[in-house]
């Protein structure tokens, strides 16, 4: 099973550890759109720190993003897993899970980003901000720019089980899985169920906390019908929406 992710807007400071090695990176087939990204990030970044500021969409009091983002040749790295903080990865708590729940954490997830494409949780990266949003003056929109090669590297990272597709819009214009990959492809809606409304916090809150059980259970469901039947078996309250592969799970509490 792989799971995509987005990226939190928040992160965690890259530390001390060596900097990037965008060589050791998972899925090599986007280096040459990584590096596009990065080239252009942090040369618009060192030269015009208002115009930065507003291609990134920051507002005043994250100014100091600008200059995090000059530095991301030589700054520290650490795992992508302990880079994004926020609502999703607080409840998904990586760093609590067992070791074999680690292992397959490291195999299954995929977090998607505006300036590295998608990388395992595993990969060393360094603090940044570049959300999928963003247009670069030159490349244009990172969405646009990340499709062509997304296209080619995603399928062969699908393999031919099931891809649990969790990311939100933004970054689900990346990538579209298509045909074969799109058929076995699961997404996830999380309803507040006395309403039946989408409320965003518990939405991000409960699709880390449906992981971290998928993980914890050892879980590899390789179909939409084998996730209902696995998410059910943890508890989860489960409904097919009628479209394929759209589920929705159903809350009682906003937490």
């Amino acid at each position: 099973m792989l799971v995509l992710l987005p990226p939190s807007e928040g992160k965690a400071s890259s530390g001390r550890g060596a900097p990037l090695k965008p060589e050791s990176l998972s899925l090599p087939g986007l280096a040459g759109a990584r590096a596009a990204v990065l080239d252009e990030l942090v040369e618009l970044c060192a030269a015009d720190e208002e115009k930065a500021r507003g291609v990134l969409g920051l507002s005043e009091g994250l100014r100091g993003e600008v200059a995090k983002n000059v530095e991301l040749r030589t700054a520290g790295a650490r795992p992508a897993g302990e880079i994004y903080t926020g609502v999703l990865y607080d409840a998904l708590g990586l760093a609590t899970l067992d070791a074999a729940a680690k292992r397959r954490a490291g195999r299954s997830l995929l977090v998607f980003s505006g300036l590295w494409g998608a990388v395992r949780v595993t990969d060393r990266i360094p603090s940044y901000r570049c959300s999928m949003g963003v247009k670069l003056p030159g490349l244009g929109a990172l969405g646009g720019h990340w499709r062509g090669a997304m296209a080619s590297v995603l399928p062969e990272a699908a393999g031919d089980g099931l891809v649990l597709d969790l990311r939100s819009s933004a970054y689900a214009s990346a990538w579209k899985p298509k045909g074969e990959v799109a058929a076995r492809t699961a997404t996830v809606r999380v309803l507040h169920a006395p309403t039946r409304k989408v409320v965003s916090h518990f939405n991000k809150a409960t699709k880390g906390r449906i992981v971290r059980s998928l993980l914890e259970a050892g879980a590899v469901p390789r179909s939409t019908e084998e996730l209902v039947e696995a998410l059910r078996d943890l508890r989860y309250v489960v409904e097919e929406s009628g479209k394929p592969g759209a589920l929705d799970v159903l809350v009682d509490e906003i937490h």
